[in-house]
């Protein structure tokens, strides 16, 4: 991708001035958006009410709305006065099984019942403030849409979290790439909040920003036995904690965390149902987190060396599943390298912050496999709090302070602007 060159600095500096004048006026719209979709939460391929109020919000602004795209996902087109690149813009939908604590007059009660247990749902990762900052920045690019040398895409994604209900389709991004939303598309924008980060500063990364995922399964198969004579058992336990140990060495020894870091974490381990018994199989899962593919190949082969080699000086057996959930997510150099002067110009230099990878993995990266794409983090946590004294993502008392939205409708709409009026 070649680098660009602004048409007219004074153009784009009006511009700019609009979006932040338009914006202010629509701060409590937005607000009123994400309490509203706050309180009223939905799992993955679930989100009716949020794409219906969302839908709505579109047409009244006189979009091409598409309804129920990658099951319950909304697409909505707004063309320019002017001919130019098409550029998306993202926003997932979709709450988590967590049962809120927070005290706010907007507090979800919703539940459902999830693996068997009746939980709370909860917008616990911030993506009610990304549908309300997104339907925020069609308000605002709308009301200049005869000043805009290109078209927009908004993209209210479902399912980014997974799908919590068997039977109704794959993963949001993979599948709405799977159905054309990015076809003519130029260049994606997307953004997270961060209950982490202070409110008014953006993070961004050029080069991979968010690390691959994938799902590891592990069963470990031996012989059954009295746990008083061990010695006629294969014992599944034991090769388990053995195997457990030395895939930790995979990290350490044969990654070159040099280059790039990379984690395999056993989270679960289940055999046996009684203290006398030594059962016949253990399963364990895990996860797996790496910014490469040869990286991603390397840990997988190991995995299977490792598990299939211990298992077999045990006596024992083992079957290794290795599912790929997302790929990287991968900010373009180019693009990344042109955009973030309107970063500076929105935040301030001394607010736009360099950051490491991130282990945490998101499917906005199959937007990005499509076309140059940009994924930044948003500020969401108090002025003068600490990160360790805020709760984390995916939390009961995960928290955004709303005062960090607006930045995020003017970012988004900067990238929009700003991208379209450069050429090559």
């Amino acid at each position: 991708m070649a680098l660009a060159v602004p048409v007219s600095i004074h153009a784009q500096q009006a511009l700019n001035e609009k979006i932040d004048t338009n914006a202010e006026q629509i701060e409590q719209k937005v607000l009123e958006w994400r309490r509203d979709i706050h309180q009223h939460p939905e799992l993955g391929n679930q989100e009716t009410r949020t794409a219906a109020l969302i839908a709505a919000h579109l047409r009244s602004l006189g979009m091409q709305v598409q309804e129920n795209v990658a099951v319950t996902g909304v697409v909505g087109i707004l063309e320019g006065g002017h001919p130019g690149p098409i550029v998306a813009l993202r926003a997932d939908m979709d709450a988590l099984p967590v049962t809120e604590r927070n005290d706010l007059p907007f507090k979800s009660t919703k539940t459902t019942v999830y693996n068997g247990q009746e939980i709370g749902v909860m917008h616990a990762c911030g993506h009610d403030t990304h549908v309300a900052i997104l339907m925020g920045v069609a308000e605002v690019l709308t009301s200049m849409k005869e000043e805009l040398h290109g078209s927009v895409k908004f993209i209210f994604q479902p399912a980014e979290e997974g799908v919590f209900e068997e039977g109704i389709g794959s993963w949001g991004a993979k599948r709405m790439v799977e159905e054309g939303v990015m076809k003519d598309v130029d260049a994606v924008f997307g953004l997270h909040i961060n209950s982490q980060t202070e409110v008014g500063k953006i993070k961004y990364r050029p080069g991979p920003a968010m690390a691959a995922v994938d799902n590891l399964k592990l069963v470990v198969k031996g012989r059954q036995a009295h746990g008083a004579y061990p010695w006629s058992s294969v014992d599944p336990i034991v090769t388990s904690a053995q195997m457990v140990n030395a895939l930790q060495t995979i990290i350490s020894r044969n990654v070159n965390i040099t280059e790039n870091p990379a984690i395999v974490t056993i989270g679960s381990i289940h055999g046996g149902v009684r203290q006398n018994i030594i059962p016949e199989t253990v399963e364990m899962l895990g996860t797996i987190r790496t910014y490469g593919e040869q990286q991603q190949q390397l840990i997988h082969q190991r995995i299977n060396t490792i598990a299939t080699h211990t298992a077999e000086a045990a006596g024992a057996k083992v079957d290794i599943t290795i599912d790929k959930i997302y790929p990287a997510t991968i900010n373009d150099i180019d693009l990344t390298e042109l955009m973030l002067p309107s970063l500076i110009n929105v935040a301030g230099e001394e607010n736009v912050i360099y950051h490491d990878p991130i282990t945490g993995a998101e499917d906005f990266s199959y937007f990005q496999q499509e076309v140059p794409g940009l994924f930044i983090f948003l500020g969401g946590m108090s002025i003068g709090k600490k990160p360790e004294e805020v709760a984390a993502h995916h939390t009961p008392d995960f928290f955004i302070d709303e005062a960090g939205l607006i930045l995020g409708v003017r970012a988004l709409s900067y990238l929009t602007v700003d991208y379209m009026g450069l050429e090559e």
